[in-house]
């Protein structure tokens, strides 16, 4: 299992990669059978290919991320971030779970936000 150290390193790198604008560094954080649901009720992103694809537009579209807690741990194989996404004209607050392999990759992403957590 990964160390929470480790987690919780990989989680800012996430944030670094994302506002650096470089999917690459996004996408080599997850495992290459790891899902993304963002947001949570949204049927699942699957696979390298359909997360690549994900976060090259995602991160094309100006978005910025910016924690609003330091990352956390758990006692088991996951993390969670508290963050707000600033886009042109709009802000949403999300909080994204996230587990991890025994490789230390992320396996699952779950971003909890809903159509309250929206500001235009």
């Amino acid at each position: 299992m990964p160390t929470q150290e480790h987690m919780k390193a990989a989680l800012q790198a996430y944030v670094d990669g994302f506002n650096t604008g470089d999917p690459a560094a996004v996408v080599a954080l997850f495992a290459d059978d790891a899902t993304i649901e963002d947001p949570v009720g949204n049927p699942p992103i699957a696979g390298r290919e359909a997360i690549t694809e994900f976060y090259t537009g995602t991160i094309a579209s100006g978005a910025k991320l910016s924690l609003d807690t330091p990352v956390r741990g758990s006692h088991g194989n996951a993390a969670a971030m508290a963050f707000t996404v600033e886009m042109p004209n709009m802000r949403i607050r999300v909080i994204d779970v996230m587990t991890f392999d025994e490789d230390g990759l992320i396996a699952t992403m779950r971003a909890h936000w809903g159509p309250a957590d929206v500001e235009s």
